[in-house]
């Protein structure tokens, strides 16, 4: 085992490390902090193995997850594994920065989170096991516990990544967290990958968004506590999602379950299409599980419709299937003048923002090329150039208009926006 104040080499930075702080410990083992004996300022973290605690093979399945690239910066991948002569080991991985905060906190409702922060992070989910999934790899134990985010930014980091192995190849030392678990393996009929990772996913973003479980209707209210036999029934051998079309035996209890009753009624029906289709087709057909790439997609099309109801400030959303007046005061929401690109409609509102993805389809909503703002001295509303590039506008019965960055174009219907090689419509 380790200690604070031993040092350790890491091989292949020739670097050295003293062991700090404790951060944490499981029945795993324990995680400390690693600092530099350069005396510069980055940290790394050092998760160490309790004896006995992984079998041999899960130790040359964390030292080949090691020896890969990361799918992407949200993981906090293996960098390196350190063993000791009395034969325990554990590996080197970046640490989590400060600002972020596990997703339970959320859940916990210990951190607020508006609909816009919710569906950053889900669609951050979703993107993040795309990228593990298309190297061929899986998870194997998706819950709130291995995702944190940053309340500001809404960036996601994925841990505890000596879970992954290869789809179908290598051996898993855990099945998943029971509320998480694909239904084949609640029953004891399947192994952790990448067709039970599609069903963890669902149900981590159904709670990201529903603050709710997908499958805890009112058969949950039939069992005095929810112990292993109750989760074994209802997350396993009669699991029926609680909006399922086609049988309300599991239908939310409207004085238990208000919680989900109300989100679920504020969300646009291509969102809800995805959770019936995984919770339906997906529980009983795995290979009909909702794609990483199809919630991806639909997500950041959820994102471009959140619109600001301008009597209380609450967020909603537009689009087919939602009410019509805000659902903190009532207000009617009038229908939002819309920004119509090739592949997304995004709705415009006060503080309304275009990112790098809707010209480049990349899903990257960190880098901003236009904002929705308010002329400084008249009740007029603009769309400005926050980027660098010009743009030309097309405003009806006038010459077309070079935008330079820092300018701003009214908010004129049916105006056509050339933004790179993207053209956009102003429409009501």
């Amino acid at each position: 085992m380790v200690r604070p104040g031993d040092v350790v080499t890491l091989r292949r930075s020739a670097t050295q490390w003293t062991v700090g702080r404790l951060l944490g410990e499981g029945g795993q083992g324990t995680v400390h902090e690693l600092v530099p004996q350069d005396g510069s300022a980055r940290r790394l973290a050092l998760k160490w193995y309790a004896a006995r605690s992984v079998s041999e093979k899960q130790r040359l399945a964390i030292t080949a997850v090691a020896a890969r690239h990361s799918p992407g910066p949200m993981f906090l991948w293996p960098m390196e594994v350190i063993s000791a002569p009395d034969g325990s080991f554990g590996y080197v991985m970046p640490i989590r920065p400060p600002e972020f905060v596990g997703l339970g906190e959320m859940l916990r409702g210990r951190v607020d989170v508006t609909p816009s922060l919710a569906v950053r992070l889900s669609l951050g989910m979703a993107h993040g096991f795309l990228l593990l999934h298309s190297q061929g790899l899986c998870y194997r134990d998706i819950s709130f516990g291995n995702v944190s985010f940053d309340p500001r930014s809404g960036a996601i980091l994925i841990c505890d990544n000596d879970n992954v192995g290869v789809d179908g190849e290598s051996e898993s030392g855990v099945l998943g967290t029971r509320r998480f678990m694909a239904p084949e393996i609640v029953r004891g009929e399947a192994k952790p990958g990448s067709e039970t990772d599609l069903y963890s996913l669902a149900v981590l973003i159904f709670y990201v968004l529903m603050v709710h479980h997908p499958l805890l209707g009112r058969r949950e209210l039939e069992y005095p506590c929810l112990d292993r036999d109750a989760e074994g029934d209802l997350f396993g051998d009669r699991a029926l999602f609680v909006f399922d079309p086609t049988d309300d035996a599991n239908a939310p209890d409207p004085v238990e379950h208000q919680t989900v009753l109300a989100n679920w009624a504020i969300h646009p029906e291509p969102v809800k299409r995805l959770f019936v289709q995984a919770f339906g087709e997906g529980i009983r057909n795995p290979q009909r599980r909702v794609r990483e790439s199809v919630w991806r997609a639909t997500l950041a099309r959820l994102l471009d419709a959140v619109r600001t109801c301008e009597a209380c400030g609450r967020e909603n959303f537009s689009g087919p299937g939602v009410p019509t007046t805000c659902w903190g005061c009532s207000a009617v929401l009038p229908k939002p003048m819309r920004l119509v690109f090739p592949h997304t409609e995004l709705a415009l509102g006060a503080g309304t923002r275009i990112y790098r993805h809707h010209i480049a389809k990349d899903y990257d909503y960190e880098r901003t090329v236009g904002e929705v703002t308010r002329h400084p001295t008249r009740d007029v509303w603009g769309l400005r150039n926050t980027g660098s590039a010009t743009w030309e506008a097309r405003i009806p019965g006038r010459e077309p208009t070079q935008i330079e960055p820092g300018q701003a174009v009214a908010l004129v219907p049916d105006t056509v926006l050339r933004l790179g090689d993207v053209e956009a419509r102003l429409a009501t």
